[in-house]
């Protein structure tokens, strides 16, 4: 079982629930967003719009560049990382392609603090449910048997978030339905 976003640009309309459900239910600084919408083409024909955080990678990146191992992966798939370990270095922002890792500015000179992205509503390495867990890592809906809650608050259910089988079912259902092929 490995768990994964998929976002369907075909519903997708760019109303950003998704990125404000993720920063109210997370208590996320200014300047930090686990996840952001992209739109490609906008207001031209054939604008498409994407809801972008970490992708949870089969060989994610940033695990690799870690000096520190504060990124980790779950036998489920899910990418997390531990803040106690992070030095804010920097080098997973430059070797994740989908730009996830996020830097608070701690200091009136913009000095870096420690890594934040997006946990899959999973928590951390703090014991589950904890006061530090929460508040480092925001809600662990996961353990809680619920889906992220940018998922769950997608009105168009363009956003997709679970076991990658079931939603990858899904969505080959909706583009069969749509009438295009297959993927």
């Amino acid at each position: 079982m490995a768990m994964k976003f998929i976002c369907d640009i075909e519903r997708c309309v760019a109303c950003y629930g998704c990125v404000v459900a993720c920063k109210e239910g997370h208590h996320l600084p200014i300047g930090v967003n686990r996840r952001r919408v992209v739109t490609i083409n906008e207001g031209k024909p054939g604008e498409k719009s994407l809801s972008i955080a970490c992708m949870h990678c089969s060989d994610p990146a940033c695990m690799a560049v870690c000096p520190t191992k504060c990124i980790y992966k779950r036998d489920d798939g899910i990418v997390l990382h531990d803040k106690t370990k992070c030095i804010g270095c920097g080098y997973c922002l430059m070797a994740c392609p989908f730009g996830a890792p996020q830097f608070p500015k701690t200091g009136p000179f913009g000095a870096r603090g420690v890594m934040d992205k997006c946990t899959f509503c999973a928590g951390g390495p703090a014991p589950t449910f904890s006061e530090e867990e929460k508040k480092l890592y925001g809600q662990n809906r996961i353990a809680e048997g619920k889906v992220p809650l940018c998922a769950g608050m997608c009105a168009t259910k363009a956003l997709l978030a679970g076991e990658s089988d079931v939603i990858s079912e899904i969505y080959t259902e909706r583009v069969a339905r749509r009438g295009k092929g297959n993927l």
